[in-house]
């Protein structure tokens, strides 16, 4: 498929909207769809409704992207055992139905990749299709579905640049373009620049808004996460997500969960959903596993995928938080995209992590090597090693801890799933 399309982003709705039609319009045949843009907290949002649809007993389709280790994560679809991600000899099947029906036009990967998933979502049955943007909203190939059931906008903050402005106004912008007049949207907490767009967006349409902050809130209190309207409280397990960012994501989720369910839904349902949901590479202390072998028994391994400046600044006080519970002197592991800011995205960390490592991203040509990464993160002020492989890092972290550490592993999605399946 890579050979076939090109991988450059090409934001438009013309190409994908003239596949649909020649495969008849499988957009128009979704199972109820909750539409989800925003720049960081996207993939928590819909692993929080997700469960959370599926203690009601509900089945749930879901779309999300870029995949860490398997294509077929992509597209997960609801079975009478549960979601799982879609079999190999369905998503041949659709990706040559697509194909066929191109007729060798000009067409991304991601547009092709979204023309088959909407086949597979349309041909089985669910109650629920939670469906992520691939970038931006406004002419993202998955602004298509001119009724969703329920639209959420998650922070937004600075990223993709090249394609979307470079200011948060401009962005916010392309994101409220999968507002639609008379759909709900829940609206995660935002800059008041970015919300401001949102807003006047919201009005010209007559989209209904549900904004964080001001008719929900969300807490810690007592170990405990509260979820407040102006009517009622609720009183939560925290989520098992890591962070105090994803109480946030947790209560945008369960405020969407009260539009989505209404009377039906029950606090054993909210309960599951944030004790249960999984999102891999978001603050996720790896169990045991094949890179462990590189380090002192004791030493925890942590990966977190974020890659821009919000996600930097969130993952860090994270980061603090475990070292408040329990001190350990903590390493970085860090690889990144030359598109991302990789000056903004390590500077929360001053002041947390005794040493930071560069590596390379495996396989991906658009990629800092580590010894321009190491000249970004000492301009910072880090203590910086330039090594070759995540291993190699590793290593070199482990001599240099002289006994267990926390070790965080970070700064890619690409990254991230190279780790994975470093670690199987």
């Amino acid at each position: 498929m890579k050979k076939l399309h090109p991988q450059s982003i090409d934001l438009s709705l013309g190409r994908i909207e003239r596949l649909l039609a020649a495969l008849d319009h499988p957009e128009k045949k979704l199972p109820p769809v909750v539409h989800v843009a925003g720049t960081n907290g996207k993939g928590s949002f819909i692993a929080f409704t997700r469960a959370i649809a599926e203690a009601l007993g509900k089945g749930v389709h879901v779309y999300t992207s870029p995949h860490l280790v398997n294509f077929h994560e992509r597209i997960v679809l609801s079975g009478p055992h549960g979601a799982s991600p879609i079999a190999e000899d369905m998503l041949v099947d659709c990706l040559a139905r697509a194909e066929a029906a191109n007729g060798g036009e000009l067409i991304t990967l991601f547009e092709i990749t979204t023309a088959a998933a909407f086949l597979a979502f349309a041909e089985v049955p669910a109650d629920l299709l939670l469906l992520e943007t691939g970038l931006g909203g406004r002419l993202d190939a998955t602004n298509v579905v001119n009724k969703p059931l329920l639209t959420s906008i998650t922070p937004i903050s600075i990223d993709h640049v090249s394609f979307l402005g470079d200011t948060v106004t401009a962005i916010a912008g392309e994101k409220a373009g999968i507002l639609k007049p008379g759909v709900h949207c829940v609206v995660g907490r935002q800059e008041r620049e970015a919300f401001q767009v949102i807003e006047r967006c919201a009005e010209a349409i007559g989209a209904p808004l549900h904004v964080a902050g001001r008719d929900f809130d969300m807490y810690e209190q007592h170990g405990r996460l509260v979820f407040q309207t102006p009517s009622h409280l609720l009183d939560l397990p925290l989520p098992r997500l890591n962070g105090r960012h994803q109480i946030d994501n947790a209560g945008a989720a369960i405020a969407g969960a009260s539009i989505l369910f209404g009377d039906a839904l029950t606090t054993r349902a909210l309960e599951h959903g944030l004790t249960h949901a999984e999102w891999p590479a978001r603050l996720e202390r790896l169990a045991i596993g094949g890179l462990h072998a590189y380090v002192e028994e004791g030493t925890e391994i942590w990966l977190d995928g974020g890659h821009n400046a919000a996600a930097g600044q969130v993952i860090a006080p994270a980061l603090a938080e475990l070292d408040e519970r329990v001190p350990r002197p903590v390493h970085l592991i860090f690889g990144m995209m030359e598109t991302k800011d990789a000056h903004a995205f390590i500077a929360p960390f001053k002041g947390l992590v005794e040493r930071v490592y560069t590596v390379p991203v495996p396989d991906e040509p658009n990629a800092f090597s580590a010894e321009a990464l190491a000249e970004i993160a000492s301009a910072e002020g880090f203590e910086v090693v330039a090594a070759n492989s995540v291993p190699h890092a590793l290593l070199r972290s482990q001599a240099a801890l002289h006994g267990p550490g926390r070790v965080l592993i970070c700064g890619s999605l690409y990254l991230a799933g190279h780790v994975l399946r470093l670690h199987r």
